[in-house]
Order: C-alpha cells, then structure tokens, then sequence
C-alpha cells in the first residue's frame, strides 16, 4: 500500500475495483439462475425499484427487458411502499437492485411488493442482506468488497447480473449475449489519445450534458452521476430526443457533451442528430461507443462504462480530490 502521511494515495480503490470490474461482469453475467425464476415469465410487467447508480442499472436493464419480453418496464419510487401504502402488483414482477442491500426504504419496498401480488427478484452483491431476505429470487453480484464510496464494479456487475436474470427468462438471448459476455472481461479503457481529449475536455468543463439512447439513456445518467460525485463538476443525462427540445437553450453557455452510443437498435440517427446540433452551437462534443462488435446493448452500455470510468478518475485526481471518499458522501446511504 502506498501511503502519503497518514492517507491511502487519492483514488487508489477506485483505479482497482475499475479493473476488477469486467471480470465482475462476465462472472455476474455467466451465472446459472435458479429454476424458480421461471416464477418471473408470465408476469405481465415488471417494475424495477433502486437509487443512484443502482437505478442507473436498473434504468439500462429495463430497455433490453421490454425488447427482449415485449412487456414494460418502469421504474417505481421505493417512497410509494416505504412511506405510503403501496400499490397493486397483481400479475407483476420486481426486481430490486441494491448493491448492499441494506436500505431501510428497500427492505420496506420488497416486503410491500410482495405483500401486494408481485414476485421479487433482487440483485444485491451482499450475502443475507435485508433486501434478499425479503425477496423471492437473489441474483448475487458477485463483486467481492468495494471500498471506493463511487461504485464501479458493483455498477458494471449489476448489469451483468440483469443480462443473467433475462438469459433465464429467454435462453435465445443469452445465447446471443455470450459472446460479448467473454470479451468484456479482458476490455481495457478508452485508447490513450481519446482518454486525453476527454480528459482535457471534462477539466475544461462547468457543465456537462451526458446523452443516450436507449440503453444508452442509463448509461448517461451513470456517467453523469460518476462526474458530480467524483470531480464535483454539474453533469445531467438526457435523452438524445428530450435534449433537443428546451436543454438545448443551454448551449448558448460554454457546455461540455458526452454522447454515448450503446448501438440499440433503431437509435443512431438520434444521436447523430443530438451530436451535429450541439457541434454546430460550439459545444465540446465527445462521442463514445462500447468500442467492441457485436455486444447485446446492455452489455454494451457496461463496455461504455468500462472505458469512461477510468477518465472520470483521472479527471477527479487532476482537479484535487479523492474519489475514493468524496467529501460529503459515503458508502451506504440509508433513506425513507
């Protein structure tokens, strides 16, 4: 361990745990799920529940889920059974995703939802906790101890554990999602040219759009999340349709934007479109894709952050902070 005064070097968790992080995936996204979770298929919608970079999973998964289902897909705030009374979930599945499990408002949700018709599923990276306590179905993560307060690893991992749970649901896709599955978990970042532009362009910024299609969409709101809690500069995500309709006035400002694509079907004309419209107001565009072919989009999505994590490191050390133990911030976050 290398050591300054009485600190660990800024950032040292989070370099390692971004490297451990495609193993996390292809090991999360391998596993072999348990018969009951056929209990999910007639299920006639599902409802993800999650906070923060969690929902960010969730938000990516639920796209390769009503592709692949044909069912929706949406998100349910934990608030409605953590504080109110719940709402019917007849005919309904949940799937729940906490990286430890133990949020008081979670443990409330699932209990709720399956009080009201639904089965659970969670995908949780710690063993026992109280979230897999009160569900149907674990989906294990998987990613060992992540001691960065920013999650990266359990981030990429939860979405490998989602692409497990839907090659149960649907052999054929995971049958098309294995061989990208492999190949991410040897993937590096972003090629040493592209990670200095983007580099240099996020320690010029004040305020950054990070746009996606798609699965892309959860995949902007990760990136944007990653920028504010690690280089404590604004970020928000926006959709490549929405971004054009009132945001865009933002670009009359000095604005920084990241456009990322996961290759979803049907979505690259929208992106394209986001990206020359921003270029011609003069913003500094960065356009980012999962760099390898051939992957399902929610792997994709996963690749994307597999290249971008370490540049938001590297920006945050650059301008002074410590990723690892943001100032204001910790590792488990207990809310109501």
């Amino acid at each position: 361990m290398t050591v300054q005064g009485n600190h660990t070097t800024p950032g040292r968790y989070m370099a390692r745990e971004i490297g451990e992080a495609g193993a996390v995936f292809a090991h999360a996204a391998s596993q072999d799920i348990d018969p009951a979770v056929h209990g999910l298929a007639d299920r006639q919608a599902f409802y993800t529940v999650a906070r923060g970079s969690s929902d960010a999973a969730a938000n990516i998964l639920s796209y390769e889920f009503m592709r692949e289902l044909g069912v929706p897909v949406t998100s349910l705030p934990p608030s409605v059974f953590s504080i109110g009374g719940g709402v019917s979930m007849r005919d309904a599945a949940a799937l729940i995703i906490s990286q430890s499990g133990a949020s008081d408002d979670l443990i409330h949700t699932a209990r709720g939802m399956r009080a009201k018709g639904a089965c659970v599923a969670t995908i949780t990276n710690v063993p026992g906790s109280g979230v897999e306590g009160a569900a149907d179905l674990t989906v294990p993560i998987g990613a060992g101890e992540e001691r960065a307060v920013p999650a990266t690893k359990t981030v990429i991992g939860s979405v490998g554990a989602g692409v497990a749970l839907l090659s149960a649901l649907k052999p054929d896709y995971g049958r098309r999602a294995a061989d990208g599955i492999a190949v991410l978990a040897a993937m590096e970042g972003l090629a040493k040219d592209w990670h200095e532009a983007l580099r240099a362009g996020l320690l010029r910024a004040r305020h950054v759009y990070v746009v996606g299609r798609d699965t892309g969409l959860g995949t902007a709101h990760e990136v944007a999340l990653k920028i504010k809690e690690c280089c404590a500069i604004h970020a928000e995500a926006h959709s490549a349709s929405e971004v054009l309709h009132g945001p865009l006035q933002l670009a009359t400002n000095p604005l920084t934007v990241l456009v990322l694509d996961s290759g979803a079907p049907g979505t690259a004309d929208s992106l394209d479109t986001a990206e020359a419209r921003f270029r011609d107001q003069g913003c500094d565009v960065h356009r980012v894709d999962a760099g390898l072919p051939g992957l399902t989009p929610a792997t994709a999505a996963a690749a994307i952050l597999r290249r971008v994590y370490p540049v938001i490191l590297d920006t945050a050390l650059a301008l002074g902070h410590d990723p690892d133990n943001p100032a204001t911030l910790s590792k488990v976050t207990r809310t109501r």
